[in-house]
């Protein structure tokens, strides 16, 4: 059975006490769980927050990125190191979250490019990290699931297809994919056919529009997706990954120049519209 999430970074990537009163209201209207961006230091406010969630009956799950200075695709065997230490760093705050998953594209730093297509060391050296990250991921209880970003965030991993070659090379069970419906929209021929190449793999499913607002208002292939979904027996999270300005530092950090729906519109028709596609396509 599915579970519906949503994603915190519309209000602010730093996890605080200031949220709990979003994570009661993400109660109380119907979600499943609650998700965090895991980045700022103070490890203390992350134990805090998976309590707090605990505590009102949310779960939660993490995403999660890597600069150039902890590049797992690196050539230098230092920064490599680096890396592996920051998505162990990762993990153990996840884990402290409560979470089973830890998300997002932290296979290669976000927005670097080395301005060649990516190469096969570079997949090698990334595997080698990932395999050692996996190993600690299944101490924790906690499985990584890898996200493959459009041409303008990423360069190695764009397409279900590269993911899948990754993963492959990774080879550790705790070391899995996420398919986000915004970035297939751009880099993806047909829906159904990605979401059929990462299914052995898959193990988390952000649900976001085009414009990066409210769900369903947009022009991502929504039936396609939830039919594939259900033919593949997708049992995992729904997550709604959203944008605003309301942080300005994380707004400007991943080119969010406009607003595109308000933060509580994009939670509450979300969650209706899931609800909706999920009922029609049998998920």
């Amino acid at each position: 059975m599915y579970k519906i999430g949503f994603n915190t970074l519309v209000w602010s990537a730093v996890v605080s006490d200031d949220q709990f009163p979003l994570l009661d209201k993400l109660k109380a209207i119907g979600y499943d769980g609650v998700e965090c961006f895991i980045g700022a230091p103070g490890d203390d406010a992350y134990s805090r927050f998976g309590q707090h969630a605990r505590s009102i009956g949310l779960e939660t799950t993490a995403v999660f990125v890597v600069d150039p200075a902890q590049n797992p695709t690196s050539p230098d065997a230092s920064t490599r190191a680096k890396a592996l230490d920051r998505i162990k760093w990762g993990i153990d705050r996840a884990h402290d979250i409560g979470s089973t998953i830890l998300c997002g594209p932290f296979h290669s730093a976000h927005g670097y490019f080395t301005r060649q297509a990516p190469q096969e060391q570079e997949y090698q050296h990334c595997a080698e990290v990932l395999h050692q990250a996996g190993e600690h991921a299944a101490s924790a209880g906690i499985t990584l699931a890898l996200e493959a970003l459009n041409r303008f965030e990423c360069y190695l991993c764009n397409t279900m297809d590269q993911l899948s070659h990754l993963l492959t090379l990774a080879n550790h069970p705790n070391v899995r994919a996420m398919y986000d419906t915004h970035h297939s929209n751009i880099e993806e021929k047909k829906a159904g056919e990605a979401i059929d190449r990462i299914a052995p793999f898959l193990a988390h499913v952000h649900i976001s529009e085009n414009d990066r607002g409210t769900p369903g208002e947009g022009h991502v292939h929504w039936d396609e997706t939830f039919s594939s979904l259900a033919r593949i027996n997708y049992s995992g999270w729904l997550t709604i990954e959203a944008f605003s300005r309301n942080d300005p530092d994380f707004a400007n950090a991943i080119n969010v120049w406009r607003e595109y729906s308000a933060p509580w519109e994009m939670a509450e028709k979300g969650l209706a519209f899931i609800k909706a596609k999920c009922q029609q396509h049998q998920l």
